[in-house]
Order: C-alpha cells, then sequence, then structure tokens
C-alpha cells in the first residue's frame, strides 16, 4: 500500500478539500484541524486506492497460454495422427 503516491496524497487533498477550504479561505476552521484531517484521509485515500487496484486487477490483459511441454517417451502429434485408434 503506498501511502505517498501521487494518487493517493491527490485523493486525500480531494476528500479532504472543504476542511482546507474552511481553514485556509474563510478562516472559520483552525489550521490544525484541517490539516489533521488531511492527514487522516491519506492512509484512507490509500486503502480505496489499494482496493480498487485489487479488483481491477483480474481485468488486465491475460497471460498468454502455456502449451504443455511433452516428454521424449511421448508420441510426437504426427505419429499420432498417422495411426488413428480405429487402424489398429
Amino acid at each position: 500500500m503506498g501511502l505517498i503516491r501521487p494518487a493517493a496524497l491527490l485523493l486525500a487533498l480531494v476528500m479532504a478539500s472543504p476542511a482546507l477550504y474552511q481553514a485556509f479561505v474563510t478562516e472559520t476552521m483552525s489550521v490544525q484541524a484541517a490539516l489533521t484531517r488531511f492527514l487522516l484521509a491519506v492512509p484512507v485515500a490509500a486503502l480505496m486506492l489499494a482496493a480498487l487496484r485489487f479488483v481491477v486487477k483480474g481485468y488486465g490483459t491475460p497471460e498468454p497460454a502455456r502449451i504443455p511441454l511433452r516428454r521424449r517417451s511421448d508420441p510426437a502429434r504426427d505419429d499420432m495422427d498417422a495411426t488413428s485408434p480405429g487402424d489398429a
């Protein structure tokens, strides 16, 4: 969980923007209370973004399909095509 990721800080800033507005523009709230709300919003925003990344992670590009390897003792595909089970 990245607390100092730019997205987490930006989301925390958006979440705490009403308190920051009241503290710095209208001066109806103390600066200490607004900054405390911002600091509390940072881990909450990081958790929200981590949950979003967890949910969206499965929708990425799928891994390429793995072709199973054959052993040397296994018959080659050409051998299997030439002798079908009904010929024997």
